[in-house]
């Protein structure tokens, strides 16, 4: 099964006060964008993969054969995975992911644990090795009780431990549940990672999806969307994929009609730059501690869209823009460019336009 996990735009992004239990209440509309997107294939057991050869040929010249020295677990032709894939093996532990952007460090030991249970991780290099010291472009990752193996293959580099992508905590959570049988993932990553456009949870949420079809499970859109919300704030929307006002952590999902066929969509994202979650918060004032009057975002949208650039506000611009200069050129080039608004999306650094069409 084959899915093609799209991005999102924030219209809006209101940062309204901080919780007790240290996360902030949140409002925004969210827009599917499917203009950029990966490509998720999810298969069971060892039927045929449609996309495992392409991706193997087209990445995996970026790591340089070794001599292979695996240690646990079945041998690589068993796995269905050339034997170029599993030249070493390399163990991970850490908490970080691709949704908090935190890379994942090598250790020495054995084996290493995550929320999930035992893991060990093979791929070509550890993250920060592969050729002449830049970062593999493919990795893999096989769960240690052989239930899951996982290869993602990302232009840029694949810097974290694929049992950690959230499309891996996917399944765990359905399996914890369901006792589902193995299977195996092959991400292509093309989606900007750390760009505020949400590709990780869009990965995610469209796992749960194809695992939810593909092993006839019966969950509707409500109970997928519980369980995605577990996995990440926005990755709830995905299950849905349509306009939704998001409040809450953005996991509070409410319908919206939104028309905005009368304009074309343009996504930026400035290159080389990669904002941390933690950056744009920090600084931040949420709108109930702040002494100005900032347009309430329903009302905002109500307006004709000629109006927004005066109301809709992403509040997480004025932190962003104070530290990465290059953010706040790049929107301003989409108003140069014609834009009829233009705004940044989630916590940067990616921003987007609408013009007229």
């Amino acid at each position: 099964m084959i899915a093609y996990p799209n991005v999102k735009v924030n219209l809006g992004l209101s940062v309204l006060r901080k919780r007790p239990d240290g996360y902030h209440d949140l409002e925004t509309l969210f827009l599917p964008y499917p203009d950029i997107h990966d490509t998720l294939e999810i298969i069971a057991g060892d039927d045929f993969s449609r996309t495992s050869a392409s991706l193997f040929d087209k990445y995996s010249g970026s790591v340089p054969p070794r001599k292979m020295s695996c240690s646990a677990g079945p041998p690589p032709s068993e796995l269905g995975s050339p034997p170029l894939m599993m030249p070493r093996v390399a163990q991970f532990s850490g908490a970080g992911t691709p949704g908090n952007k935190n890379a994942q460090q090598a250790t020495g030991v054995s084996q290493a644990k995550d929320a999930v249970g035992g893991t060990v991780f093979r791929g070509g290099t550890p993250p920060g090795e592969g050729n002449y010291g830049t970062v593999a472009q493919i990795r893999q990752g096989i769960r240690e009780d052989g239930k899951l193996m996982i290869t993602i293959a990302r232009k840029e580099g694949v810097d974290w431990d694929p049992l950690k992508d959230l499309s891996a905590k996917a399944y765990g959570i359905l399996d914890a549940e369901f006792d589902l049988p193995p299977v195996k993932i092959f991400l292509e990553k093309t989606a900007p990672v750390g760009a505020g456009l949400g590709g990780g949870s869009a990965d995610a949420a469209f796992a749960l999806k194809m695992l939810s079809e593909l092993f006839a499970l019966g969950l509707d859109e409500a109970a997928l969307a519980a369980r995605a919300a577990r996995l990440g704030s926005d990755c709830a929307f995905f299950v849905y994929n349509r306009p939704m006002f998001g409040t809450g952590r953005g996991e509070v999902l409410e319908p919206c009609e939104m028309d905005l066929s009368a304009y074309e969509l343009r996504v930026s994202v400035p290159q080389g730059v990669s904002v941390s979650t933690a950056d744009a918060y920090r600084g931040i004032v949420p709108r109930e501690a702040s002494e100005g009057r900032a347009t309430p975002l329903r009302e905002a949208l109500s307006r004709p869209v000629a109006q927004w650039r005066d109301c809709l506000v992403n509040d997480f611009e004025s932190t962003v823009f104070a530290k990465y200069p290059a953010v706040a050129r790049a929107k301003q080039a989409l108003y140069d460019a014609g834009a009829i608004y233009a705004s940044m999306s989630g916590s940067g650094s990616s921003v987007y336009g609408l013009f007229p069409r």
